[in-house]
């Protein structure tokens, strides 16, 4: 990864991340019962808005209902100080644009002056209603949930990233059109890709704050002008003159806010070529989306390290039939990254599922945002092995299974039958890797594994177990124990009698 900018020799970057703001909240809450003026609303609705999207971002990797909670406490608020706050903007440009005597300014200010002692009402109503003490526990609670992404971590590289390429593509459809709604959703973009930065990136921020400031305000500018436009059109009867003459100015204000945003950033050297050289590519794109995905095992996995056991062992497996070639799917670098992944997430579940685990974790993770380097169909196959890690096995003719190519079929099947072993495993005792050992004969593949506890129940689990694996590998797969002094013994396959079992409980 190349660094970013270097900071000035002993300078440490100052790290407002979430705990900083959401306490700014509450100060700046009490300045605004004490004196709402336009720097008060303002600051309290930057601090409001940086909790919310700090956790827009982080709820794409934890699920914890506290996120959402933390977003409903301050919404009311936050719009009615929004409402106030364009109002105030609104006035500070037509008092910049326009001369004393222009009639249409005397207009336009008569209108905010009748509107805003309303929005300020509401606002300080809203700001009396809310819930304060809410807030601070939900600070509480996330300040350990943000233990998930630590900051400057891979996983918040990965995040940044996402709001990057976001942001990235809406500004290239702004640049397509000269309409406001293009150029207004970037300005959200990059406003979301900012906030990030600043929060789970502090190093990055500290090269970037200066620039990442620069372009928002023109962007801001931007917005702000055409919603002026609109307002002078709606208030300028029986006067052209003026109206031309304003809107003359805001076209030619517009323009030149947008001509420095492209000086800024179009080109091999412009700002959005330096953000993403500074993001991660190559390798360590692929370290930071798996640690993305780590993080949201961790956060959404309420037991991570008896999945993190049935995950080395999973891949331990798979390794080992990889180096006797027993098939493609335990060969291929771009199969077994989906294993590394449907390993450590085939346990992840939203707290309010009502359904099977394999199936809300399915559903769940269908949901979430493609992390970067994955495409669709991978992340479509992730979901499905996670799905079948458990209950009953997939069929050829029904649902999602169907619907993917016979090749990605088999490489399901792989996956998720060596995910059910290693669970299977993992359940008969079994808590580490160590002498578990792999050897093809002519006629089955053995697997010694040491620890395994020698009762019926643990055949009849192992059996079941096994069954989805062995359909891939078409011979049998005999498990037994890796221990010199204890008899050998092989399990019963479903064709001598035990059927394989739909699911197993914990």
């Amino acid at each position: 990864m190349a660094s970013v900018t270097a900071l000035p020799s002993g300078a440490h970057p100052e790290h407002r991340g979430l705990p900083f703001w959401m306490d700014r909240v509450l100060r700046e809450l009490d300045r605004m019962h004490g004196s709402p003026d336009a720097d008060t609303v303002h600051d309290l609705r930057v601090a409001i808005r940086r909790c919310r999207s700090v956790a827009a971002v982080i709820e794409e990797v934890d699920p914890h209902p506290a996120w959402h909670e933390m977003r409903k406490v301050a919404r009311k608020l936050f719009h009615k100080l929004g409402a106030l706050r364009d109002i105030q903007v609104m006035e500070e440009w037509v008092r910049h644009l326009t001369a004393e005597s222009d009639s249409l300014r005397a207009v336009l200010l008569a209108n905010f002056v009748s509107e805003v002692q309303g929005l300020r009402e509401d606002a300080l109503e809203a700001a009396d209603r809310f819930d304060a003490r809410a807030w601070k526990r939900l600070s509480g609670v996330l300040r350990q949930r943000m233990r998930f992404v630590p900051a400057g971590s891979l996983a918040a590289e990965c995040l940044a990233l996402e709001r990057y390429q976001e942001a990235k593509e809406l500004h290239a459809n702004a640049l397509r059109s000269e309409k406001p709604k293009p150029w207004h959703a970037v300005r959200i973009g990059l406003k979301r890709f900012r906030y990030t930065v600043e929060s789970l990136l502090p190093e990055h921020h500290a090269a970037w704050s200066e620039n990442l400031k620069r372009v928002q305000d023109l962007l801001g500018g931007v917005h702000d002008l055409d919603v002026l436009t609109g307002m002078a059109k709606e208030a300028s009867s029986g006067m052209p003159q003026s109206r031309e003459q304003l809107l003359q100015t805001i076209e030619h204000e517009r323009h030149e806010r947008i001509e420095k945003y492209r000086q800024l950033t179009l080109g091999k050297t412009g700002l959005w070529n330096q953000w993403r050289h500074a993001l991660p590519h190559g390798e360590r794109l692929e370290s930071a989306a798996m640690a993305r995905l780590h993080a949201t095992a961790r956060a959404a996995d309420a037991h991570f390290r008896r999945t993190s056991t049935t995950a080395r062992i999973a891949l331990a497996l798979h390794q080992k039939l990889g180096r006797l070639k027993a098939g493609p799917a335990f060969v291929d670098p771009s199969v077994t990254r989906l294993l590394r992944a449907a390993a450590f997430l085939h346990a992840v579940t939203p707290m309010d599922s009502a359904k099977g685990p394999h199936k809300s974790a399915r559903k769940y993770l269908a949901g979430l945002p493609i992390p970067p380097g994955w495409s669709g169909e991978e992340w479509e196959l992730l979901a499905g092995i996670v799905r079948y890690h458990r209950g009953a096995e997939p069929r050829s003719g029904r649902g999602p299974f169907a619907q993917l190519s016979e090749r990605h079929q088999k490489d399901l099947r792989a996956l998720a039958g060596i995910l059910r072993l290693a669970r299977a495993l993992r359940k008969s005792g079994v808590n580490t890797t160590v002498g578990l050992r792999v050897v093809r004969t002519n006629d089955a593949i053995i697997l010694r594994v040491r620890g395994l506890t020698d009762s019926a129940q643990s055949a009849v689990r192992l059996a079941a177990g096994k069954h989805l694996l062995e359909s891939y590998l078409e011979m049998p797969l005999l498990i037994k124990p890796d221990q010199v002094q204890q008899k050998l013994f092989t399990l019963p396959s479903p064709e001598l009698g035990v059927p394989p079992l739909s699911a197993a409980s914990d």
